[in-house]
């Protein structure tokens, strides 16, 4: 979703109107613009997309660690802002998946059959959101997911909700289609269909996978061993390898493992028998990261 992105709730004019238009705009070329836009550092062009957003969005800089929005260097720079040590405090206890965003809820339960709840009366098929890759939907078939929505003013950076090695990731090129909760009930298929990357992890305990989602506006998307993944001059299915090969990636809860350049969607995968979420943890349920969602279960695989 882009700064100026209207929310049009429900199923009414206003959002299928909405939903209609975004099958005809030249998805890609305007993230390219934006793209461009965002990462501006001429002053006063950077200060006044800061200052429209801040109008729009008023978002909480209480937590970031430069509270100035005109102390970033660009837009991008001001959107993906770091927040201060100790404002998001990981779970007390060690099997506690700690909240990888700051978000909205948009659906969490099991995966049944391959499918996933999209939104009311809307699934799709695991195996599609995973670009084919049957190998891992395998493993995630009958396991549990939850897909958390970043609302603009929300915080941008992604982080581990549990420790893993990084096994597997893969950039798939797709649409462009918002997230919003318009899109999600009238476009199917939407998260197998847009771009995204999905980056699958391993420990002792279990495997996990986070997918993140692009969308309207969202066409840059970065990880910690690749850096940017998208936009991509080639849209091909695509292994994102480390910057450094050979060299494995561990990361531990609560570490930073990528981040969205404007706001989207992330999607938690595990295999059966391996977590309970939170009884609270469902659609318009507000998270903040590194609270606790749901628990590891047993001891290990």
């Amino acid at each position: 979703m882009s700064p100026a992105e209207p929310a049009f709730p429900g199923n009414g004019p206003g959002a299928r109107l909405f939903v209609a238009l975004q099958h005809v705009l030249p998805q890609h070329a305007l993230s390219r613009l934006v793209h461009a836009a965002t990462r501006s550092r001429v002053p006063w062009f950077k200060d006044a997309l800061i200052d429209a957003f801040v109008r729009g969005f008023r978002p909480d800089m209480a937590d970031a660690v430069v509270q100035d929005p005109h102390g970033y260097e660009s837009f991008n720079a001001f959107f993906t802002r770091a927040l201060r040590p100790g404002t998001r405090p990981l779970p007390e206890e060690p099997d506690e998946l700690a909240c990888p965003v700051d978000g909205t809820v948009s659906e969490a339960g099991r995966i049944h059959d391959g499918l996933l709840v999209q939104a009311k009366g809307r699934s799709y098929t695991l195996e599609a959101l995973l670009a084919g890759r049957s190998d891992w939907a395998r493993r995630f078939d009958g396991g549990h997911f939850a897909t958390i929505y970043l609302a603009p003013y929300n915080y941008h950076r992604i982080h581990m909700a549990m420790d893993g090695s990084l096994r597997d990731a893969w950039y798939v090129p797709g649409r462009l289609f918002s997230v919003n909760q318009a899109t999600a009930a009238g476009v199917a298929g939407l998260f197998a269909r847009n771009e995204r990357v999905i980056c699958c992890f391993e420990d002792r305990r279990s495997e996990h996978a986070l997918v993140m989602v692009g969308a309207l506006n969202v066409g840059s998307m970065d990880t910690v061993w690749h850096g940017e993944v998208a936009p991509r001059a080639r849209r091909v299915v695509t292994p994102l390898a480390p910057r450094s090969p050979g060299a494995p990636i561990a990361l531990s809860r609560g570490d930073e493992m990528g981040r969205f350049n404007m706001g989207s969607t992330v999607i938690l995968l595990f295999p059966p028998g391996r977590v309970e979420w939170r009884r609270e943890l469902r659609a318009g349920r507000v998270v903040r990261m590194g609270e606790p969602v749901g628990r590891l279960l047993g001891n290990g695989r």
